[in-house]
């Protein structure tokens, strides 16, 4: 269970998710930021494993993607009601 917390509190705090956030508020299309947040979450994991896929942990994969995804929804929906209000 720790480890499970662990890994997703390093990937909020990490890449998956601060630029994840940062490229979402880029865009006012929320699949688009969902996807550029993905993205970041599968380099990130693979930067971090040194550039080789056979290191990488499948969960820490999921988990990478899953946080950059929502990160990447979040930020365009602050973009959206920023525009708004």
């Amino acid at each position: 269970m720790l480890e499970i917390l662990g890994t997703i509190g390093a990937n909020v705090i990490s890449l998956p998710g601060i630029l994840g956030l940062a490229l979402g508020m880029m865009t006012r299309r929320v699949w688009l930021g969902a996807l550029m947040g993905g993205i970041v979450g599968v380099l990130a994991t693979f930067v971090f494993a040194h550039g080789s896929f056979a290191t990488v942990d499948t969960f820490e994969l999921l988990i990478a993607i899953g946080i950059g995804l929502c990160a990447g929804s979040v930020g365009s929906a602050i973009r959206i009601k920023g525009v708004t209000v």
